[in-house]
C-alpha cells in the first residue's frame, strides 16, 4: 500500500519546508517519493522549489484540492502507476474541512491502493500566539476562526520552527497547543534543519478517524479566505552587461513588499518569490509586515538575467496589491539596475466560495 500524508496548515507555517525535508528523509531509506503542491492560482513558486529537489512533483491548481478533488485524484492516481509510494500533499494555506472533503474522500475511493496518514497542521508558533491572543480577548477574526478549524480537525498538530522560540517558552507554548486540542498529536520540530523525525513516525500512526468533526461555518470560511488578495504573477529581467546580485534583486523586491504592508496595517499570509537564473534558483519569504524577507534559497552571485515570480497572499484589495507588487518591482530593479517586462496573466483577486466536490461528514463515512 502506497501512503498518501496530507499536510495543512495556515500560509507561511512551512509545509513546503517540511514536504521537501519529509521527502529526503524518504528517499534516503529508499522510498519512492512524489511532492504535490496546490494552489488557488498557478505558476507556483513552492512546485519550482520542489522540483529542484524532488524527481516526481505534481501540481493541482486553480482551487484547493477540495474543490479540484477529481484532479487531486487523477494526480495521486498517475503517481502511483508510477510506483510511487509516498505521496506528500500540501493543501492551499486558506483550506480547511480537508477530513471531510479530501481524506475521507480518498479513503472511499482508493483505499484499496492507498493508505492515507493522519491529517497533519503546521503551525508557525509566531502566527499562533498572534491568533490564540485574539482567541482569548474575544477578537476572533474570520481569519483567526479559520485558522482555528484547521487545528481542530487535524490528527497531528505539527509545531515548526520551534528554534525560533526561546528554550524557556517552548514548554508553555507546546502545552497550550495541547490544552487547545486535546484529541491531536503534538509535534515539535525544525523542517529547515531537517529533523523531522518524530514527524514522520506519526504520519505512521493509524487513524481510527473517530472524533467528530468540528462544526464549520463556510460563511466565515469563505469570508476568511476573501480577506486575503492573492497576485500570481512574473516578470522578465535582463541585467546590465555586468549582471545582477539576484538575492538582492529579490530580498529588495519583498522588503518594500514588506514596508508597504506594514504602512497600511495589511496582515501578510505569506509573500513568496523566485528567481530563475541562468546559474540557479533564488527564493525569497515573507510571512510578516514590516519584517526583513528571509533568503530561504541563495543561488548564484551574479545572474546574466532571469525570470521572477511572485506568490503573494496579503489581506489587502486586488487593487493594491497590483500596484504595491509593481511597485516592488521598481525598487529592486532600481537597487540592482535591472529591467522588466511583465509578462501576461491574471491580476490579483479573492479566491471564489469554496464548494468541495465531496463532503463525507463523521456520521456518514
Amino acid at each position: 500500500m502506497a501512503t498518501f500524508a496530507p499536510f495543512g496548515g495556515f500560509l507561511g507555517a512551512g509545509k513546503t519546508t517540511t514536504l521537501l525535508a519529509a521527502a529526503r528523509r524518504f528517499s534516503a531509506e529508499g522510498r519512492r517519493v512524489a511532492v504535490v503542491t496546490n494552489d488557488q492560482g498557478r505558476d507556483l513558486v513552492d512546485t519550482r522549489l520542489a522540483r529542484a529537489e524532488v524527481a516526481r512533483v505534481s501540481e493541482v491548481t486553480d482551487g484547493c484540492f477540495c474543490c479540484r478533488f477529481e484532479d487531486l485524484a487523477a494526480v495521486v492516481a498517475s503517481l502511483l502507476d508510477d510506483d510511487v509510494d509516498v505521496v506528500l500533499a500540501e493543501a492551499v494555506g486558506s483550506c480547511t474541512d480537508l477530513r471531510a472533503t479530501v481524506v475521507r474522500p480518498l479513503r472511499r475511493d482508493h483505499g484499496d491502493r492507498l493508505r492515507v496518514a493522519p491529517l497533519t497542521a503546521v503551525v508557525d508558533p509566531d502566527r499562533y500566539r498572534l491568533f490564540a491572543r485574539a482567541w482569548d480577548v474575544g477578537a476572533e477574526s474570520d481569519l483567526a476562526y479559520l485558522y482555528a478549524h484547521q487545528l481542530a480537525e487535524a490528527d497531528v498538530i505539527a509545531v515548526n520552527k520551534i528554534d525560533t522560540v526561546p528554550e524557556d517558552r517552548l514548554p508553555a507554548l507546546l502545552a497550550d497547543v495541547g490544552r487547545r486540542y486535546p484529541a491531536a498529536r503534538v509535534v515539535p520540530y525544525t523542517a529547515a534543519r531537517g529533523e523531522v523525525t518524530e514527524l514522520l513516525a506519526a504520519l505512521a500512526d493509524p487513524v481510527a478517524d473517530t472524533v467528530e468533526d468540528p462544526e464549520l461555518d463556510y460563511d466565515r470560511y469563505a469570508a476568511a479566505e476573501a480577506a486575503l488578495a492573492w497576485l500570481n504573477h512574473a516578470v522578465t529581467l535582463t541585467a546590465p552587461r555586468s549582471g545582477f546580485h539576484p538575492a538582492r534583486w529579490a530580498t529588495t523586491a519583498l522588503a518594500t513588499l514588506s514596508s508597504a504592508c506594514a504602512s497600511a496595517g495589511a496582515l501578510v499570509g505569506h509573500a513568496k518569490l523566485s528567481l530563475d537564473t541562468p546559474g540557479g534558483l533564488v527564493k525569497a519569504s515573507l510571512t510578516e509586515a514590516g519584517r526583513e524577507p528571509r533568503l530561504d534559497v541563495t543561488g548564484p552571485a551574479l545572474a546574466s538575467g532571469g525570470r521572477a515570480a511572485f506568490n503573494l497572499r496579503i489581506a489587502w484589495t486586488p487593487e493594491d496589491l497590483d500596484r504595491a507588487a509593481a511597485d516592488a518591482v521598481r525598487a529592486a530593479d532600481l537597487a540592482c539596475g535591472t529591467q522588466t517586462a511583465h509578462e501576461p496573466g491574471t491580476p490579483a483577486f479573492r479566491p471564489a466560495y469554496p464548494r468541495p466536490t465531496h463532503r463525507i461528514t463523521a456520521g456518514h463515512r
